[in-house]
């Protein structure tokens, strides 16, 4: 349970938050068309005669659009239906050529699931939290007004216009922002691994329809909640959530009542406003679209759609923990993003097949590489970092390298900066940049000696007692070979001459 609470001055007051998340689906043509679906086109460069609501013009659903939200479905764990029903929502609007939008209502294709929201102190999630969702239907998309490019006039760019969505509803289970921004970022990773959706924020691919009421400690009933529209990032949710939740606080501690409306969400000034009140189902007088017929699944549909399901988030990071002996931050962060988990598979591979131990053993250094080292790497080196060069090949030399104690940590990030610049092989650049650690024990074991002989006083008070001379003597060994000598190596022989 969330512990976010709004502070008013007739007390405590809780936050409920239901998200209607719109993923576009990720298919080449649009929802009943053939027209592209491929984002940045001319304006009206991608309109079939059907998108555009020609007279006589007849749908034709996309069998692919279908199969994505099927799987969509069973990735969340919800209830596939086998039999589903297109309606029509009937509204007016310009950018909507047919006067109604095909949707689903009262058959939707997929049924309730739910989503697990992992435990953050950080961001104030104190334990893990299953979020329900209600339903996935599928809705053809409408066009987009651009009012920006005429002084007296909108044009219209029907571009988008039935383009395939799919409508992921949420139950009001959520009561923080925090929940309901890591739930729109787990959601948006599953939709990416599954394939489904692309996940583009801020090209409109998913975006987020918010709804929020808030109610006193305790009450049991909802508060009449407002629906803000079309928000495209996880700041911007939790933004609407922050302050939406106090609007409505101050509205009701002074008399007020809240509106049942649709909203907007102004970006620059972090408010929302009203854009109109907010319709019922029955506004939209929705009915079974006539032309066309019933969805209907068959057995085998439905089992090549769960075959199709790739290693999911969650599954992924208890095999990172339970098979790779990983830390479950290091899992969780590495099965965060699709890009991310892949990078790390191709190098852990290839790193394990270079020092010839398994996977499970170099597991860790390698997560450690992926998410800190290499990172911090790229990051200092600013523009100068040319990331064609980042192969997994050249990073595992690099692992492979330290694992063998030819080289420390620093000097791996040194010969990493350098491959990165320059696109030179780990292994050259090691050898002729002086870029290897010392393991020649005498020469190690004639500076060491060197320096007890040098430091009599510091070995007799390390021997009676005072162990934290231990540090000095390997810090002076390591100047001595001016820090390219094996630490382990170092220590080992300091162990046996100081006794």
């Amino acid at each position: 349970m969330s512990n976010y609470r709004i502070q008013g001055q007739t007390g405590d007051w809780e936050v409920v938050i239901g998200l209607e998340v719109h993923a576009q689906v990720t298919s080449k043509s649009k929802l009943f068309s053939g027209a592209s679906t491929e984002f940045g086109a001319e304006p009206n460069s991608q309109v079939s005669l059907v998108d555009a609501a020609m007279p006589g013009m007849l749908p034709v659903p996309n069998a692919e659009c279908i199969r994505q939200a099927v799987r969509t479905g069973m990735a969340i764990e919800a209830e596939i239906h086998k039999w589903s029903r297109f309606d029509r929502k009937n509204y007016f609007y310009a950018d909507l050529p047919q006067g109604y939008q095909i949707s689903q209502l009262y058959h939707p294709i997929v049924g309730e699931g739910q989503l697990l929201v992992e435990a953050d102190e950080k961001t104030g999630i104190p334990a893990d939290k299953i979020i329900g969702i209600e339903r996935i239907h599928i809705e053809q998309d409408a066009g987009k007004l651009m009012h920006d490019q005429h002084p007296t006039m909108s044009y219209v760019d029907l571009n988008r216009s039935g383009v395939a969505l799919m409508e992921i509803v949420s139950k009001p289970d959520m009561t923080s922002p925090a929940e309901a921004g890591a739930y729109v970022r787990k959601l948006r990773s599953i939709l990416r691994y599954v394939g489904s959706c692309d996940g583009n924020m801020e090209e409109g691919s998913m975006r987020a329809d918010v709804n929020v009421s808030v109610r006193k400690v305790g009450d049991t009933e909802l508060g009449t909640r407002t629906e803000t529209k079309n928000v495209n990032s996880v700041r911007f949710v939790m933004q609407v959530i922050e302050y939406e939740a106090n609007r409505q606080v101050d509205v009701l501690e002074s008399g007020g009542k809240i509106d049942q409306e649709t909203r907007l969400f102004d970006v620059a000034t972090g408010t929302t406003r009203t854009m109109r009140s907010k319709e019922d189902a029955h506004d939209y007088r929705y009915f079974p679209d006539p032309d066309l017929l019933p969805v209907v699944l068959e057995d085998d549909f439905l089992e090549d759609c769960r075959a199709s399901l790739p290693e999911l988030p969650d599954a992924k990071r208890t095999r990172y923990e339970s098979e790779l002996g990983l830390t479950p931050y290091n899992a969780r962060e590495l099965t965060a993003e699709v890009e991310t988990f892949a990078r790390f598979e191709t190098l852990l591979a290839e790193t394990a097949n270079r020092i010839g131990k398994s996977e499970s053993k170099v597991a860790t250094p390698v997560a450690n590489w992926a998410l800190s080292v290499a990172p911090g790497v790229i990051k200092s080196l600013g523009d100068e970092a040319n990331l064609e060069h980042a192969t997994a090949q050249a990073q595992a030399s690099i692992l492979a390298m330290q694992d063998k104690g030819e080289i420390s940590g620093g000097q791996a990030k040194e010969i990493y900066e350098i491959v990165l610049k320059t696109g030179r092989s780990p292994d050259e650049v090691a050898d002729t940049e002086g870029l290897k650690q010392v393991s020649d024990t005498g020469a190690i074991e004639t500076a060491i000696d060197e320096i007890l002989a040098n430091n009599t006083d510091k070995v007799e008070q390390y021997r009676g007692g005072k162990d934290k001379l231990f540090g000095f003597f390997v810090g002076q060994t390591m100047k001595a070979m001016q820090g390219k000598a094996n630490p382990a190596v170092v220590n080992q022989i300091l162990k046996d001459k100081l006794g």
